[in-house]
């Protein structure tokens, strides 16, 4: 099938190298010149495993490329519109302004008969409005929300564990004729993930919009929930990690997600949950959602929990104290720096008076342009170098598996804090180390 993806952002790039894969003809098509050279000579813009390889090898076959020239949608069957929608500049609402500008630009390509897929996640009622502005083309709406998880995306995107499709429904929300035959092209789409089983959930519009934000909901009250229990874990002397397995083996909780730390960061949950709030406060139900707010201040009081741990081991200081930060990403596998817990936490301790230098496999070059002020290291020996403390933040394989007897021999001080509960504090200790976590004693 002959398909278009407007927006080569980290979700359009992954899909379009992803469909094309799946056999389908792809033009991904973006307005970054810079984004759109990169992709079409198989180097991917951000660092995501197993894309590059990919790309590679769906252009060769003729059947990916990139363009900024967006007259060349037309002739797709198919149109994926993945553009992002930052928070508001100031507020807690989604910004819509890529996705209206996405459909504006689209529209004269459209033709009678064509399916557009929306897969931007957006505030619910975005997709009916479109789907208005849609109506004279022809042209039918489907809502198909991603669920990608950064460091996974292509694995997500060709094995999904879910299919959900947003269809416009008539009486008793039965999906109409022109949203049967848009199911039917989407069947197609995706015909290979659905041969292998991939569960498939056929919905109204307001319903797919919901799913996305309501997951990633549940998810970081998961992670706060945790977050809070560390916070008592801290008071009483338990320790949040037996606490965490214990509660995991019932199966209505579950262990994973179940990790107390930093919290949560990037580009998806912050913004997912501060929008469903807003967007829950137009409607008038914002009281249904008010436990977010909680979620979202415990998520940011780990961060300022850390610098107090940080000034604890350091003798109630961290003024002139040198400490090295492992980990800029907001989670490893990725070098997305967007609101990263690791880095919000390096700005703080330098602004209250530590040298502070930063490390991370694959994130140095983006958070520099995001924090310039910060020192950045090309390793953890290199960063740790006569650091008075050092903090894993986020926790890459290579800084979990870090010998605690080598990186002593470079430290001023063998003090180091856990920000993600992965280290061993008993071999940690025994090597000569403070060892401090959040939620441990």
């Amino acid at each position: 099938m002959r398909m278009s993806v407007i927006g080569c952002g980290y979700l359009g790039a992954v899909h379009a190298a992803s469909m094309a894969k799946l056999g389908h003809e792809v033009v991904g098509v973006d307005v970054d010149t810079a984004k759109v050279e990169a992709l079409a000579s198989g180097r991917a813009p951000f660092y995501e495993p197993g894309l590059p390889e990919l790309l590679d090898e769906t252009s060769a076959t003729g059947r990916l490329r990139f363009t900024t020239d967006l007259a060349e949608v037309a002739g797709s069957r198919v149109h994926f519109v993945c553009v992002g929608t930052p928070q508001k500049r100031g507020e807690f609402g989604a910004d819509m302004v890529f996705v209206d500008a996405a459909f504006d630009a689209l529209l004269p390509f459209v033709q009678p008969g064509d399916v557009v897929v929306g897969k931007s996640t957006v505030p619910v009622g975005t997709a009916e409005r479109l789907a208005e502005r849609l109506a004279p083309t022809g042209a039918t709406l489907v809502w198909n929300p991603e669920f990608l998880r950064e460091g996974f995306a292509v694995q997500d995107t060709l094995h999904p564990d879910r299919l959900v499709y947003g269809l416009p429904t008539g009486d008793n929300a039965v999906p109409t004729e022109a949203g049967e035959a848009a199911k039917a092209v989407l069947d197609e789409v995706y015909a290979t993930p659905l041969a292998e089983g991939a569960p498939l959930v056929v919905t109204d519009y307001a319903t797919a919009q919901l799913v996305k934000v309501a997951a990633n909901s549940f998810l970081a009250t998961k992670i706060s929930f945790i977050n809070a229990m560390a916070e008592l874990c801290e008071a009483t002397g338990a320790d949040v990690t037996r606490l965490a397995d214990a509660i995991g083996y019932d199966d209505r909780i579950g262990r994973r997600f179940l990790n107390a730390g930093l919290g949560f960061g990037g580009g998806c949950l912050p913004k997912d949950i501060r929008a469903f709030m807003a967007r829950a406060g137009e409607l008038g139900v914002d009281q249904a959602l008010s436990f977010l707010r909680e979620v979202d201040s415990i998520n940011m009081r780990r961060r300022v929990r850390m610098v107090d741990l940080a000034r604890e081991v350091c003798d109630g200081s961290i003024v002139g104290r040198r400490v090295a930060v492992l980990g800029a990403a907001f989670k490893p596998d990725s070098d997305d720096v967007r609101d990263s817990p690791a880095l919000s936490v390096a700005a703080q301790m330098q602004l209250q008076g530590a040298y502070v230098t930063v490390t991370d496999p694959q994130a140095v070059e983006n958070a520099r342009a995001k924090w310039p002020d910060l020192k950045f290291a090309e390793s953890a020996l290199e960063a740790a170098q006569d650091a008075d403390v050092v903090l894993l933040a986020t926790e890459w394989r290579e800084f979990r598996e870090l010998d605690p007897e080598v990186l002593g021999e470079v430290v001023a001080g063998r003090r180091i804090l856990d920000g993600r509960n992965v280290l061993d504090p008993v071999r940690w200790r025994a090597a000569g180390w403070t060892y401090r976590a959040l939620g441990r004693p």
